[in-house]
């Protein structure tokens, strides 16, 4: 009886096994040192390479068990007909079933989480779990209320992530959406929105505003909605100051419009002839003055800040205005009384404009005016003054200024219409320029914030980059709305990762890519072998 024919080339196919086994530990290899460089624990100059290694690696395990395959067929033909086919085959079935499982599962919940409740907080310092002030404010709303978030070009990520907590914690009473104000301009402008990464809330006909999304301020804002009040500012006027109504050469209509829109009430004030501050004004704006304004009005100014009230003053260059030599009673009381000095110059800025005469915001000061600004945003000034604060600050006075231009920006203090700017050492006054200061005395609770300038506000620049923001974060800050609740801060567990020597980084290497996986491979063999002696 003849034997079966042998076949030749069976007893090579082992190095077919060796070059999958080497290609298979390259790509563990180089998988590891791509996770590794994902995580930034060492950097790579030509990362694509390491990549292109790594796919070649895979390949060549699949092409050497093709090999393989092709020079022993019956050895393939017998691992997947024999016992141990049928028996391998039910297990990866039930794994795959089991991976299915889970799949299906997390999809659901990860595109349905309103049907999980409340996630589990694993974290030691409850990082994840919002504080008690906002709990309370939750289990307190009366009715429902609808988030509107208006996001264009900004991350909504950690957005999403704090509205789903307080969705997830209101009791159903708590919802939100996302709109993109620049494919939806009608209802970000019915909702006076301007910039990006607001968030308006409604409940019924009420709503309020959260200047971005953040624990503290949407809890803040949901106080005022659930508690409403009259909040009234007022706009100084008498002076020449542009009207709060559309229809003038220069106007602060939308800038009302937007004040309104957060329940504001938005009042004029003649002080001239009222001699009086309403006791209801949270704050009052003093927005481009062509007059000086008087002395009385100064002194009643004065008082109503000693007792805890607030200015937003928004003064222009002496060369706009018509000051002339007349005195500016304001302006000396500011310097006198809080150490904040207008200087009198025209800022020129060569490098962030095409116009000189516009000032743009370079360096941004940490503030609650500027929380939202600081990395998105800059301000325009056009035709502004800069400001000087004073080296040693005023009794209780906190001075912080807000926007700064760059070095290469001076404050010129011999304009000359029609002629090109030229900065003169010794005379003009030299960059970086403050152009806000937002000013606090722990005393009286007075407030203030001086803007070396007024047209940033108006219709025609109110929605240039972050000028709108600046002055609607400047009011709610002087009216004291930004902090009707304070949210307790959390302590913060601190963890660093010390990163090892090399020996011990080399020694972690070996143990996870080869001697743990190596264990594995051999108990592998061993057993393969043994079975094969058996017959």
């Amino acid at each position: 009886m003849a034997g079966k024919k042998k076949n030749s080339s069976a007893q090579y196919a082992f190095i077919a096994l060796i070059f999958a086994l080497v290609a298979c530990v390259a790509t563990g290899l180089l998988g590891a040192a791509q996770g590794m460089l994902a995580i930034k624990m060492f950097t790579l100059d030509n990362a694509e390479m390491l990549t292109r290694a790594l796919w070649i690696s895979a390949g060549l395990v699949v092409l050497s068990l093709a090999v393989y395959a092709l020079m022993t067929p019956d050895t393939i033909r017998r691992f997947f007909t024999g016992r141990q086919a049928r028996y391998g085959s039910n297990s990866l079935i039930m794994i795959l079933g089991m991976l299915g499982i889970l799949f299906v599962v997390n999809m659901l919940a990860y595109q349905n989480p309103e049907f999980l409740g409340a996630p589990w907080d694993m974290t030691e310092d409850k990082t994840n779990t919002l504080a008690p002030e906002t709990l309370q404010a939750l289990a307190t709303l009366p009715t429902k209320v609808k988030a509107t978030a208006f996001y264009a070009t900004l991350d909504r990520t950690s957005a999403e992530e704090t509205l789903l907590k307080f969705k997830n914690n209101s009791d159903g009473k708590f919802d939100y959406e996302f709109v993109n104000p620049d494919t939806d301009p009608v209802a970000a402008r019915e909702a006076g929105i301007t910039g990006d990464g607001k968030i308006m809330l409604t409940m019924g006909d009420a709503k309020e505003f959260a200047s971005y999304a953040s624990e503290t301020e949407l809890t803040q804002s949901l106080i005022r909605l659930i508690s409403p009040g009259d909040r009234t500012v007022y706009f100084l006027q008498g002076h020449g100051e542009p009207a709060l109504e559309a229809g003038g050469e220069l106007s602060y209509s939308i800038a009302k419009a937007t004040l309104e829109s957060k329940n504001y009430k938005v009042n004029t004030l003649q002080l001239l002839s009222t001699q009086k501050i309403p006791d209801d004004a949270l704050a009052i704006i003093i927005a481009g003055p062509k007059k000086p304004v008087s002395k009385e009005e100064v002194a009643l100014l004065k008082k109503y800040v000693e007792a805890g009230g607030s200015l937003l003053v928004m003064e222009d260059p002496l060369v706009v205005t018509e000051f002339g030599a007349s005195k500016d009673p304001l302006a000396d009381y500011l310097s006198s009384d809080w150490g904040i000095t207008f200087n009198d110059d025209i800022v020129i800025d060569l490098v962030n404009s095409q116009n000189p005469l516009q000032a743009v915001s370079s360096n941004i000061g940490y503030h609650a005016i500027t929380q939202n600004l600081t990395q998105n945003y800059i301000v325009i000034l056009p035709q502004a003054r800069s400001i000087n604060i004073a080296a040693e600050s005023k009794a209780d006075v906190t001075n912080t200024p807000l926007l700064l231009t760059t070095e290469q920006s001076w404050g010129e203090t011999e304009f000359k219409s029609g002629e090109a700017p030229q900065f003169d050492d010794g005379k003009d006054n030299p960059g970086p320029l403050t152009l806000v200061v937002a000013g606090e005395n722990s005393g009286t609770k007075g407030r203030v914030v001086v803007f070396g300038n007024s047209l940033f506000a108006t219709d025609e620049a109110f929605d240039l980059y972050g000028n709108g923001n600046i002055f609607v974060n400047s009011v709610d800050w002087a009216a004291e709305q930004e902090n009707l609740i304070d949210i307790t801060p959390r302590e913060q567990t601190q963890r660093t990762f010390t990163p090892p020597d090399n020996l011990r980084f080399i020694i972690m290497i070996i143990v996870a890519v080869f001697v743990l996986p190596g264990f594995a491979v051999f108990a592998g063999i061993s057993s393969w072998l043994a079975r094969r002696r058996k017959g």
